[in-house]
């Protein structure tokens, strides 16, 4: 069933990426007023990866994303490299060795410039349209993106370290770093709903099943040790959503309500003491709608997290500051 949604929803994603809007209501709102064509062309080199390529890349794009508006706002300072002179946010702990798709947003970069020109769509922008349409694509909801970001000539390696919350996190860990960037708890659960696409390494999720104070199914924790040995096998992967890996649905809410969170971070969400969070998951778990409401606004308000700084480009490189 799970293969027959996927599929309708690709065919639907190739049509709307023949759609070229000509207009829209509220200029910058899911359109570039400098380029008609930038939308569908970021919406097909997403489809196209994660159709003949790598279905798990949609999931790598979004966690890109939220790494990337969680250190100093939406402004594509996840992407740029290190130089002998700068350290970036790639080797920081949350994410190195972890986030991926990088030639993914490059390849978009390409393409987006050969159909606008250089210097009109920004990395920023691209990576935040790439995210939504990553979703879509995968059968979750759609919601328009407002653009218009400028990429930083900053990162910080320090935030990145410190901002981005680890999977080992309790829920009175987890709620300030997601009220820092004035989101609450409903959108810290509902965001939490992206993990029922994509996989996690084992190095990101041991201690949890070989914890006996872990809150866990005691078959699934068995399951996952035949993936993640107590040593070694760091970098073995398994999905995070153990009923539809590959499909944006609310499983992941389910899984919770039977002790099947792959991260210590997920199952603090469901922890049957009747919390506001508990609430929620049950709400999720029985109201695709309910959620799909919640995590479009969650997901709003993450991508217009504005940077601190005021000081931004348009890079020709997404790796690089211009010169």
């Amino acid at each position: 069933m799970a293969t027959r949604q996927f599929v309708i929803f690709v065919i639907t994603s190739m049509v709307m990426v023949m759609m070229i809007p000509t207009s829209n209501a509220l200029l910058g709102l899911d359109h570039f007023p400098n380029c008609p064509l930038a939308m569908a062309t970021i919406r097909s080199v997403v489809l196209n990866t994660i159709l003949f390529e790598d279905q798990r890349m949609g999931a790598s794009i979004l966690r890109m994303h939220f790494h990337d508006c969680f250190v100093q706002g939406c402004d594509g300072s996840i992407l740029l490299d290190d130089t002998p002179t700068f350290i970036g946010e790639k080797t920081a702990g949350p994410n190195n060795g972890s986030v991926r798709g990088f030639e993914v947003i490059d390849r978009i970069k390409t393409a987006v410039d050969k159909v606008c020109g250089v210097g009109k769509v920004s990395c920023a922008d691209i990576l935040a349209v790439a995210a939504r349409d990553s979703i879509d694509i995968l059968g979750g909801p759609y919601y328009d993106v407002k653009v218009g970001r400028k990429d930083s000539k900053t990162a910080s390696f320090t935030l990145a370290a410190k901002n981005l919350p680890p999977p080992t996190s309790n829920l009175s860990q987890l709620l300030p770093l997601f009220q820092a960037h004035n989101l609450d708890l409903t959108d810290l659960v509902a965001l939490s709903g992206a993990h029922t696409i994509g996989k996690a390494r084992c190095i990101t999720f041991r201690s949890r099943i070989y914890n006996d104070a872990e809150i866990i199914d005691n078959n699934y924790k068995m399951s996952l040790r035949t993936v993640c040995p107590s040593t070694g096998g760091d970098t073995n992967l398994t999905s995070i959503d153990v009923a539809t890996p590959n499909w944006f649905d609310t499983a992941y809410y389910r899984n919770l309500l039977v002790k099947k969170g792959l991260f210590h971070s997920d199952q603090q969400l469901y922890k049957e003491d009747g919390s506001d969070s508990d609430n929620l998951v049950i709400k999720y778990a029985r109201n695709y709608l309910a959620f799909k409401n919640d995590f479009t606004n969650a997901m709003i308000k993450l991508s217009n997290i504005l940077p601190a700084h005021s000081d931004g480009e348009i890079r020709n490189n997404c790796r690089l500051v211009n010169k």
